[in-house]
């Protein structure tokens, strides 16, 4: 398969392999009994705290990308090469519904059963840091990278319960709204590096 018929088919098979992680949530939930959607729910406040608390998620995107360590260096050659080719063919609104996807499907399966399944033997710290290392090995593009993505996920298991109220929404505003930003940078990023004028 040619490289050009990989970016073309890009979006498609991201929105297929994002969108079938749904299907493992529902299978894992049916194991071990816990309905991923249970805490999923509409609120003003959820919204809010998750549009909130992908603001400090995205300044750390921004000071990684003006490091200059070789390790954040590799990662970010990593995510242009990988994913730039085929982000920097779509529209603004593609992304979005791609992050969206991505934020709800990742958060049901981690936040929605694999974290609630821990805390039922293992207590709500133990299930807090062993759900999230789970979810930094998923990804593990380099060392680094799956120790920031476990870092991550602690941050958004956290904000699980952060309104007093379990409620998924937020943890999923989070993942979602940080994801299309941070594609909507690399976009940007790899627009630039094959047109620098």
């Amino acid at each position: 398969m040619n490289q050009s018929l990989d970016t073309e088919q890009f979006y498609k098979k991201a929105c297929y392999f994002e969108g079938s992680l749904i299907i493992v949530a529902l299978l894992l939930g049916w194991i071990a009994d816990i309905n991923p959607f249970a805490d999923l729910y509409f609120s003003e406040t959820a919204i809010a705290v998750g549009l909130i608390g992908t603001g400090p998620l995205y300044l750390l995107f921004l000071a990684m990308e003006q490091t200059q360590s070789s390790s954040l260096a590799k990662i970010r050659k990593l995510l242009l090469t990988t994913l730039g080719p085929g982000l920097h063919r779509y529209h603004w609104t593609d992304l979005l519904v791609l992050a969206g996807i991505a934020g709800l499907t990742e958060e049901l399966l981690f936040r929605g059963v694999i974290q609630p399944w821990m805390e039922s033997s293992w207590g709500m710290t133990a299930a807090l840091i062993g759900s999230n290392v789970i979810f930094g090995l998923a990804h593990a593009l380099t060392p680094l990278y799956g120790i920031l993505a476990m870092v991550v996920g602690i941050y958004m298991g956290v904000s699980l319960d952060i309104a007093g109220d379990r409620n998924l929404l937020t943890p999923v505003i989070i993942h979602g709204f940080y994801d299309f930003l941070a594609f909507m940078s690399l976009m940007r990023a790899y627009r630039a590096s094959i047109n620098p004028d």
